[in-house]
């Protein structure tokens, strides 16, 4: 394969290459309130050769006690890998209908496990239909085993002492990714507590994408970010449980601002009350305030 693509490929780029046997194609459909939603999609209606890459079950490992979060990094993401053809040169390509919230995952789970070769679809898949490309029903098999022995440990991540330290001496600019008012502490519809990891700067995952569902421009990316005083160096990022982070952890090195530390197991392992961890919310008047 002569042309690598990553961080995103473009849906006509993916159409030209869709027969190509060195490219490999992941439909990552999720919704957190129906886990079986995105199978039932794919079955009606999926880019041609793509396989299903489920949220819980694929790119997750088990929950266990709920310690490391909702969404603990899988343990056998590079067997997944090997069973769908995937080998050292192969293309990945991941895409959803959120933006790249869940297909992000992909993308950082090969990067972590040492597999350059990968890309978020860029639009996903609403703006492959809105191009018109062509759509299979059905379950896809794969044509061979791949060679993958990917390891993990190639992206940066921090652990929750890691965090904790930082919230004590500033050591890290924490930035959450989830929706304004999940950060405000105005609502939680998944974790048991309301708020955000004291010290963290709110930048939505949405706000990286524009009005056509695509990611914003390297430069406009990277004024979001540097506007909220964020630079890569000495930063982390964080989510509801570590999947959708992963989105603003991509978004970033679209804007040349290299790649931030993932903080895994996110707000669902730092707000578990059995742990007394503090908790800050944001109050009517705009003021932060400890909670907890």
């Amino acid at each position: 394969m002569d042309e690598r693509h990553g961080p995103l490929v473009s849906c006509e780029t993916l159409f030209e290459n869709i027969e190509d046997p060195a490219w490999v194609v992941f439909d990552c459909r999720h919704q957190l309130t129906e886990p079986d939603w995105g199978a039932k999609q794919y079955s009606k209606a999926h880019i041609p050769g793509a396989f299903r890459a489920h949220v819980d079950r694929d790119l997750s490992g088990p929950v266990g006690d709920g310690r490391r979060g909702r969404h603990p990094l899988p343990l056998a993401f590079a067997r997944f890998l090997a069973v769908h053809g995937v080998g050292p040169d192969t293309q990945v390509v991941a895409y959803d209908d959120a933006g790249g919230a869940w297909a992000a995952r992909v993308w950082w789970l090969a990067r972590h496990h040492g597999h350059p070769h990968v890309a978020v679809l860029d639009g996903g898949l609403e703006r492959w239909k809105r191009l018109g490309l062509p759509l299979s029903s059905g379950h896809e098999r794969p044509r061979r085993q791949g060679a993958f022995q990917g390891r993990p440990g190639a992206m940066p991540t921090v652990d929750t002492a890691g965090v904790e330290a930082a919230v004590e001496d500033g050591s890290l600019r924490l930035v959450d990714a989830r929706a304004a008012e999940r950060f405000r502490g105005e609502s939680e519809p998944v974790d048991p507590v309301a708020g955000h990891i004291p010290g963290a700067v709110s930048l939505p995952f949405s706000g990286n994408l524009g009005n056509d569902g695509r990611f914003l421009s390297p430069d406009e990316l990277r004024v979001r970010y540097e506007a909220a005083g964020v630079a890569v160096e000495g930063s982390a990022v964080y989510c509801g449980s570590g999947v959708t982070a992963a989105q603003t952890v991509l978004a970033m090195e679209v804007a040349g601002l290299g790649t931030p530390a993932l903080y895994p197991g996110s707000w669902s392992e730092w707000c578990r009350p059995a742990d007394g961890r503090p908790v800050a919310r944001v109050g009517e008047d705009g003021v932060r305030r400890l909670v907890a």
